[in-house]
C-alpha cells in the first residue's frame, strides 16, 4: 500500500499548496482510494504537481459531512466519471460550529451547490452500519463512542421546524486496510474521539495489529489533562506508526512526537509512504 497527502494543513513541499482540510490518495493492491477531498480544489493541483492520475481513483470514501473534506468532491467527479462515492446517510446535515455560548452563522457542513449534489447524485452510496469492499478493505460506517469519550466541540443543525439539534457526528466514519503487516486505519477528524476511531477500525478485523493509524485527532481545544489522557492511550495500543495530521492541533502533535518518538510521524502535504515503511 502507498498513501500520499494530496491536503493537509501544513506543507514545506516547493509547488505544493496547504489549506485547512484533509485528503488521501491511496493505492492497494486491490483498489485505489481517494479518502477525501479537502476545502478547495487544492487536492487536484496539488495531484497534477504529484504526478496522480485522479481519473484512475476506483472510489472515494468520505469521512464524514463537513466542507474542509468535501469541497472537492465535486471537481473530483467531473475528472473521475466512474468512481463511487461512499457518505455517511446522515452527513448532509447543514452543521454549525458552536462558540462563545451560541450557535454560528456559517454552516460547516457540506457546501455543495443543488447543482453540483443532483450532478453527483448516481455516484453516492449512503452508508449506516460497516460496508465490505473486499474481504481487506472495509468502511466503518458510524463509529461508536468509548467508554467516557466526551467531545472536545459542539455542532447544531436544525430540523425541519427550523429548530436547532445538536450534531451527534453519527455520520464520522473510517476507512480500514488490511495488509500482511497489519490494518491501517484512516480517520478524517475523530469527532467522536480518536479512541473511537482506533477501537472501530480494530473491531472490524478482531486480532489483528494496528500497523498505522493516520488521522485528524482534533485535540487542539482539549486541555492538556484530555491530551495526556489521549496519547497515554495511543502510546499504550502498541501501534507501530501514528502520523497526527490536519485537526490533531500543534500542542497534541508535539506531544505525540515527544513521547511515541519515531513511531510518530508529522505528515505535510506532498508527503508520501509506503505501507511496509517502519
Amino acid at each position: 500500500m502507498r498513501y500520499q497527502f494530496l491536503v493537509e494543513n501544513k506543507t514545506d513541499h516547493e509547488g505544493i499548496l496547504a489549506e485547512h482540510g484533509l485528503s488521501i490518495y491511496i493505492e492497494t493492491e486491490e483498489k485505489t482510494i481517494l479518502f477525501d477531498a479537502g476545502a478547495s480544489d487544492v487536492f487536484s493541483l496539488n495531484a497534477d504537481r504529484m504526478d496522480i492520475d485522479l481519473s484512475r481513483v476506483d472510489l472515494a470514501v468520505v469521512s464524514h459531512g463537513h466542507y474542509d473534506h468535501t469541497q472537492g468532491f465535486p471537481l473530483f467527479c467531473r475528472i473521475n466519471r466512474r468512481a463511487p462515492i461512499y457518505l455517511h446517510k446522515n452527513a448532509f446535515r447543514r452543521s454549525h460550529g458552536f462558540r462563545d455560548g451560541k450557535i454560528e452563522e456559517e454552516m460547516c457542513g457540506i457546501r455543495w451547490s443543488d447543482e453540483a449534489k443532483n450532478a453527483m447524485e448516481d455516484r453516492i452510496r449512503f452508508t449506516d452500519g460497516s460496508v465490505w469492499i473486499t474481504d481487506r478493505i472495509a468502511i466503518t460506517g458510524t463509529v461508536p463512542c468509548a467508554e467516557g469519550f466526551l467531545p472536545s466541540e459542539q455542532f447544531y443543525y436544525y430540523n425541519l421546524d427550523g429548530h436547532p439539534v445538536e450534531d451527534d457526528m453519527s455520520h464520522e466514519q473510517c476507512l480500514v486496510i488490511r495488509e500482511e503487516k497489519g490494518i491501517t486505519i484512516f480517520s478524517g477528524c475523530s469527532h467522536r474521539g480518536v479512541i473511537s476511531a482506533l477501537n472501530a477500525g480494530k473491531a472490524l478485523f478482531p486480532g489483528e495489529k494496528v500497523a498505522a493509524l493516520i488521522a485528524g485527532m482534533h485535540l487542539y481545544e482539549v486541555d492538556a489533562k484530555t491530551r495526556a489522557a489521549v496519547i497515554d492511550e495511543l502510546a499504550e495500543a502498541d501501534i507501530e506508526r501514528v502520523l497526527p495530521v490536519h485537526c490533531t492541533g500543534m500542542n497534541a502533535i508535539c506531544e505525540l512526537k515527544a513521547r511515541l518518538g519515531c513511531c510518530c510521524v508529522i505528515a505535510q502535504a506532498g508527503d508520501s509512504f509506503d505501507g511496509c515503511e517502519g
